[in-house]
């Protein structure tokens, strides 16, 4: 070993006297003459200056992930008082004197999709939250934009959610301010839009109208937006309208998304059940 390096410092001896008085002559300059101290010290700091800038701003980058996600929570909490307070004033305006009448709070998981394909038949989705986190199959999936989807399966810290772009994917849905409703469905090929169908001939409808959930089911609250009219078209039998609807999620860059935990009520659930299993027999 010793050999070696014996043998590198005999072949470079040259350069390495040379390197030594560079380094003595340039500290005996720097360390006697003031102007080039000066000069010296303030390319030091520039330098030095600049490579604390630059580190600053790739952490000010990446603490901006933190902070887009906290805001993408606090904007998912708004979107649900908002309609719940829509809910609380169109109840008031029905009848002034109803007395006991609840309306929940929603909360929410803010969670980030690790995994999503989007040109299948049946599209799914992975995002990193879990049953450890309070998420169950059958809870309502959103996003800043709207309605993503619903959750399908769940393990301790992932679950997997079926988006609007999944032709098993049916979700309730009413044109905004109005009564009538429909179903939201999904054709294989095109991520931006959906179809709803099931509004009957005599409604009115204009293209630009907004879509949203009516709160009919127990996994969505009214008034979420889900996307607007772009064409009104018939359905097969010519008995209803087929609309297709423009999304408002962007599924192509969807990173950040919230489930609503808390809006399934179990008592309204037990209740159908047991109506649906009566039937049967």
């Amino acid at each position: 070993m010793w050999g070696g390096v014996f043998d590198f410092l005999f072949k470079y001896k040259h350069w390495l006297v040379f390197i030594l008085l560079e380094a003595v002559s340039l500290i005996g300059l720097f360390s006697t003459n003031g102007y080039q101290k000066s000069v010296y010290f303030t390319t030091a700091n520039s330098i030095v200056g600049y490579a604390y800038s630059t580190i600053s701003s790739i952490t000010s980058y990446l603490n901006l992930v933190s902070v887009n996600r906290d805001l993408e929570a606090e904007n998912e909490k708004l979107r649900i008082e908002n309609v719940t307070l829509k809910t609380r004033l169109k109840l008031a305006n029905v009848d002034t004197l109803a007395m006991g009448v609840q309306s929940e709070d929603y909360n929410v998981v803010v969670a980030q999709v690790i995994n999503f394909t989007l040109h299948k038949r049946a599209n799914l989705m992975t995002i990193n939250k879990g049953s450890a986190d309070g998420i169950k199959p059958e809870m309502g999936v959103v996003c800043s934009q709207g309605v993503v989807g619903v959750v399908y399966l769940t393990s301790e810290h992932y679950a997997i959610v079926m988006p609007l772009l999944n032709v098993n994917c049916r979700i309730s849905c009413c044109l905004n301010k109005s009564e009538y409703f429909g179903t939201l469905e999904w054709e294989r090929g095109d991520s931006r839009s959906t179809y709803a169908t099931g509004f009957p001939r005599h409604t009115k409808i204009q293209e630009g109208e907004l879509i949203e959930t009516n709160g009919y089911s127990d996994i969505f609250p009214p008034g979420i937006p889900i996307g607007k009219v772009s064409s009104i078209g018939d359905s097969e039998d010519g008995m209803s309208y087929r609309l297709k609807v423009s999304l408002f999620t962007n599924f192509e860059k969807l990173r950040d998304v919230s489930v609503i935990t808390n809006y399934i009520h179990t008592e309204r659930r037990e209740l159908e059940q047991s109506v649906e299993n009566k039937e049967e027999i």
